[in-house]
């Protein structure tokens, strides 16, 4: 014959346990594909090299002409050069080999 007290804790784990379902649900659908898209992008960004292709945030393609610890210097037309901070670079699009003033 259950007591009162075995009543009370089975009837406070049924009010928890949607509870903590809600937040593992959260956990899988929201916040630990968003920690693997920012880990992708730091790789991404850490492995910008002078002549890759790539796409800022706000949209300029441009062609990164020298990279430094927290920025890059980007060629978004002939002559035109920008220095913009690794972080905003949103895409690598074309990769290349060692670039050809890069030989040594």
């Amino acid at each position: 014959m259950p007591t009162a007290s075995e009543g009370g804790l089975m009837a406070i784990v049924v009010q928890i346990a949607p509870i903590v379902a809600i937040f593992i649900l959260f956990y899988f659908l929201m916040i630990r594909p968003q920690q693997k898209r920012m880990k992708a992008h730091q790789a991404l960004i850490a492995g910008v090299k002078r002549g890759d292709e790539v796409v800022l945030s706000n949209g300029m393609v441009g062609k990164v002409t020298r990279v430094e610890d927290a920025e890059a210097m980007v060629e978004i037309s002939q002559g035109v050069n920008v220095r913009v901070v690794k972080s905003m670079i949103a895409e690598v699009r074309n990769r290349t080999a060692i670039a050809a003033n890069d030989k040594g």
